[in-house]
Parts: structure tokens; C-alpha cells; sequence
């Protein structure tokens, strides 16, 4: 499974290294390439590339959706039992992909992710992935050591329930492991990029720090919101009311003034905002129960039934 976007002269030869890789190797395949609203001739690369290789597939997007799309629209079309996914830039090599496939199998793991841990990108960009690895883990609690590479081999069970969209497909292993998958990491070859131009820039980085924020959330809290937002809530209701009360005890036997204390004020938004974050709690957990009940959604996943 392989997207692309603008990679018209990395076609043919990505193609040719598939099938070296591939046309020796004792399993069937198919590749499945999703073209993600390229307006080059990558397209018409790819039906060259079709019409004289029967194993190779295309999913062809009106227009460009993104990444995360393009997985999940390849991911809902492999039918094999394992799914392996790579980049179309040539940076990934096909020849590492039997020993992913031998990783997942004899070490019984759910999800094998490449590891470049010999980097052939500009050092701007390495330095970026590594402090985006570092913030990731942090977060995440997830231990693989590159999240930017695209090379995985996945068993096809774990990845059909996956909603990917944004930038959340550097999260996979992530939202794997949350669900309670097996994650196996190997080292991979890594490329410089011969043929076209990186369509990484920090606007990605940005969009993918904000969905790093949405998945961890989603994941921690999806069950019950209120759990957090009413937790939160009572926090602020509690101390305003506390600060409110400690005031008024010194307004009724004091005789001090409240119109020029700005902390009763503050003590007052605390309650209007404790109040608003308990309902807005409770909407979440209607919406949650809504959204797990309309199309018989489940919040757990069963490995094995044995009767």
C-alpha cells in the first residue's frame, strides 16, 4: 500500500524495485497504490505500470486528501492477511520488506515499524523528526523510536477499524497499542531522495501536534469525558465557591467591601466556568453514547472466544 502525491519519475523505477523485491519472494501480493490527487502524469505512470504488472492496483482520489486518507482508503482495500505500507518517494526499499514480514510472524507482534535509524534527510528535517519523536513519546507513552517512517507491517485485523484523518497516521502505532496490539520495531534502509520534492513542511508539523493532542485525549478519556471535564469542573466550582464563601464571611462580620475586590469576581467566573465544563461533560457523555450506540460501535475489541 503506497501513497502518492507528485512522484511521477519515482514510478517506474519504485516499480521495478517492487518486483525485484517481490516477483522471488515465496508469498502472493498485491500493491495497491493510492494516487492523492497528483496533477503530474503520476497517474499515467501508474496505468503504464498496471497494465504490464497484473499484481499492482490503483486507487486514483478526485482531488488531494491528505496522508492519513490515503492509508485509510488502502488499508479498506488490502486483502491480504498482512499489509505493508511505504512511501512512493524511493526512500523506503522494497527489499526490507520480507524481513518485516518474517519479524511480525516469528515474533508474533501485530504491528512491525521500520526504524531509519541511518537518515539520508536534510539535517533540518531529522532534527524536526527527533523532537517530534521525543514530544510524541512523551505524550503517548509509546516507545518506538521513529514514528515518521512510513515502512510498517501491519496484520490486516489491526488496521480495518482504524479512523485515520489530519495527520494521525504518524499516530498509528500509537492507537495500536492503545487498543491493546502488539508493537515490534526493526531497522530499515533509508534513501536519499532522488527524483521529486518532500511534500513535508511545518505546517504538517503543526497539524500533527494539534492531532497528537485530539488521538491522546480521544484515547484516555473516549469512554466517559465527564471523567475529565467534570473532574475539572468541580475543581473550579469548588474553589470559587470556596473563595466566595471566605469572602462573604468577611463581608457579614467584617463589614469589607466586595465591590472593589477583584477576586470575588474571580471567584464567581470559577463557578460559571466549573458549572459550563460539568454540562459540557455530560453533553460528551450523551454524544459518546450516541456515537458507540447508532452504528453498534464498541468500545473494547475481543482477541480470541473460545466456547
Amino acid at each position: 500500500m503506497i501513497p502518492l502525491l507528485d512522484e511521477e519519475e519515482n514510478i517506474q523505477p519504485l516499480v521495478e524495485a517492487l518486483e525485484n523485491a517481490l516477483d522471488d519472494y515465496d508469498r502472493t501480493y498485491e500493491v495497491i497504490f493510492i494516487d492523492d490527487g497528483s496533477t503530474d502524469g503520476t497517474f499515467k505512470e501508474l496505468k503504464a505500470a498496471h497494465e504490464k504488472n497484473p499484481h499492482i492496483k490503483i486507487l486514483k482520489f478526485r482531488k488531494n486528501f491528505g496522508q492519513s486518507a490515503s492509508m485509510k482508503a488502502g488499508f479498506d482495500h488490502a486483502k491480504g492477511n498482512i499489509v505493508i505500507s511505504m512511501d512512493g518517494d524511493l526512500q523506503n526499499d522494497p527489499t526490507d520488506i520480507p524481513r518485516l514480514v518474517e519479524m511480525l510472524e516469528a515474533e508474533d507482534c501485530d504491528v512491525v515499524c521500520g526504524w531509519r535509524a541511518d537518515r539520508k534527510d536534510p539535517l533540518s528535517k531529522t532534527i524536526t523528526s527527533k523532537f517530534a519523536n521525543l514530544l510524541r513519546r512523551s505524550i503517548t507513552s509509546e516507545f518506538i523510536h521513529d514514528s515518521g517512517c512510513t515502512l510498517r507491517a501491519y496484520r490486516n485485523e489491526c488496521v480495518k477499524d482504524l479512523e485515520l484523518y489530519g495527520e494521525i497516521h504518524r499516530y498509528i502505532p500509537a492507537m495500536l497499542l492503545w487498543k491493546g496490539y502488539s508493537i515490534g520495531e526493526a531497522k530499515v534502509k533509508h534513501h536519499p531522495r532522488a527524483y521529486g520534492v518532500t511534500k513535508y513542511n511545518w505546517k504538517r508539523v503543526v497539524k500533527g501536534f494539534l492531532d497528537l493532542i485530539v488521538i491522546s485525549f480521544w484515547q484516555k478519556y473516549s469512554v466517559r469525558p465527564i471523567h475529565v471535564f467534570g473532574g475539572v469542573g468541580l475543581i473550579s466550582c469548588s474553589a470559587g465557591v470556596l473563595v466566595g464563601g471566605w469572602l462573604g464571611i468577611q463581608r457579614l462580620f467584617f463589614g469589607m467591601g466586595l465591590s472593589d475586590r477583584p477576586l470575588f469576581l474571580v471567584a464567581i467566573l470559577m463557578i460559571m466556568v466549573g458549572v459550563q465544563l460539568i454540562v459540557s461533560g455530560i453533553l460528551a457523555d450523551i454524544m459518546l453514547k450516541i456515537y458507540y450506540g447508532g452504528e453498534g460501535r464498541k468500545n473494547y475489541l475481543v482477541e480470541n472466544i473460545f466456547e
